[in-house]
């Protein structure tokens, strides 16, 4: 057997039953397939678009003309695949050199010394799990108003959604939560299908923030009924907009009681302690932010089995790395001025937060428009700025990431049994935390997305 040759090109399908509707008597996944066709014909109205069909699927093959490309899997082989791992990290902190990973369809089957031969030689890289972000807003782009493309067609703001996903994936992250939108439950199902490549989604299909008790509880319950992952509540402002509580007590324990009762996850975006601890004890499952805790709101996450998302580095750099086109959507100098002036604060916050040695910390980029694709520059900020330990931050964004978010049996360790979710980087990450951004092979669920081979000696 020859050794892989890396991911194909996808094309773009046009077939005249995709545009069907529902009146027109078309099954649900038809007209899924066709909506999607339908959202990416802005793309191919400037890109030489072909038509390929596989096993009855709809499948991008190749965009040309774009500032991305989207890259097909491989096919899931009938035959094992057989991948050489010159370091291995687990996701759980253990370490292997010079191992094979035997994958079976989407599954780990075996990880030994010996193998009848090697379809991935990765023996020059560092094989560890795909990478888990716990905040992503998927659906955020630099667009003419916002960063939410909220002036923009449905078919627009859903094309930069489909890149976010993609170069999401291709930057090491097999799974991603959206907190998010409803739009992000069509792109879940299609790359569910493998209508279109990218990061697994997980999304709570919109964010709560206000309204009375009764209502909130009503809105969890319409989004529990439209198929979402998990609730998202927003309980403080944001840092450029002061931070301050913007939800009563009761709001949040009718907000985490309902949530809890249908057996949903809570991502709460909170900043100061008091509204935190409600959300604590009201039964919420995950703090992001946390810009203004303090050692007692940790003490008391880490008892309780809190996850935490700090958002320490990456989503700062990029307000100020891009601070001219976020005034363009309406960002103020004075907003800058308070988000500056509160960086060291959430540095010195992250620092105490790591001192709680049984506190939940996961990786939560929480990327926007700017960011997608570098949440490996999070988990580089939180060591080098931020005095991690590599390990510690390598499983943040791994086994716990994927304990977080409820599929810590399926995903988030190499193991026989697991999903295979696997990327490679060049280097060494536990020796330079910078070999996280150099990825260089992905495999999801069993399928290739990226391989770059080996350098050839004296490139």
């Amino acid at each position: 057997m020859q050794a892989g040759s890396g991911p194909v090109g996808y094309q773009i399908l046009s077939e005249p039953w995709l545009d069907c509707r529902r009146e027109q008597g078309c099954n649900q996944q038809q007209r899924s397939d066709g909506l999607m066709l339908r959202l990416l014909k802005d793309i191919c109205s400037n890109a030489r678009c072909a038509i390929r069909r596989r096993n009855g699927l709809v499948q991008l093959v190749a965009v040309f003309g774009l500032s991305f490309v989207l890259a097909a899997p491989q096919a899931q082989s009938d035959e094992p695949i057989y991948i050489r791992a010159g370091t291995l990290l687990d996701g759980q902190g253990a370490v292997r050199e010079d191992v094979i990973i035997t994958v079976e369809g989407s599954r780990i089957t075996d990880i030994s010394a010996h193998a009848p031969w090697v379809t991935y030689d990765l023996s020059e890289f560092t094989v560890l799990p795909g990478l888990i972000e716990g905040h992503q807003h998927i659906n955020s782009y630099f667009a003419e108003t916002d960063m939410f493309g909220s002036m923009d067609s449905p078919e627009k703001r859903m094309s930069h959604m489909i890149e976010n996903a993609y170069v999401s994936l291709m930057g090491g992250v097999t799974t991603l939560q959206s907190v998010g939108h409803e739009s992000d439950l069509e792109l879940r199902s299609a790359i569910e299908r493998g209508v279109l490549p990218g990061s697994r989604i997980l999304t709570s299909a919109g964010v709560i923030s206000g309204g009375t008790p009764d209502e909130v509880r009503q809105r969890i319950r319409e989004l529990d009924a439209m198929g979402a992952d998990l609730i998202k509540l927003v309980v403080s402002g944001t840092l450029r907009d002061g931070a301050e509580r913007i939800n009563s007590d009761e709001w949040i324990q009718a907000a985490c009681g309902e949530a809890t009762a249908l057996g949903l996850r809570t991502l709460v975006h909170a900043h100061r302690p008091a509204e935190t601890r409600t959300a604590i004890l009201s039964g919420c499952t995950q703090i992001e932010h946390g810009g203004f805790l303090d050692d007692e709101i940790f003490a008391l996450m880490a008892e309780r089995g809190i996850y935490f998302g700090p958002n320490v580095g990456v989503l700062q750099q990029n307000y100020i790395e891009n601070r001219d086109r976020f005034m363009a959507l309406g960002f103020t100098e004075e907003m800058f001025a308070r988000m500056e002036a509160v960086l060291p604060q959430i540095l010195e916050m992250f620092k105490r937060a790591l001192r709680h040695e049984a506190l939940k910390i996961v990786l939560t980029a929480d990327a926007v428009a700017g960011t997608h694709g570098r949440s490996p520059d999070e988990l580089i900020y939180r060591v080098q700025r931020g005095g991690q330990d590599p390990m510690d931050a390598i499983i943040s964004g791994t086994s716990l990431a994927a304990e977080s978010v409820g599929l810590g049996d399926t995903i988030g360790t190499l193991a026989p049994g697991m999903e295979a979710d696997l990327i490679a980087v060049r280097g060494n990450p536990l020796e330079d935390i910078t070999a996280m951004r150099r990825t260089a092979f992905v495999m999801k669920g069993g399928k290739v997305y990226r391989y770059e081979p080996p350098r050839s000696p004296g490139r």
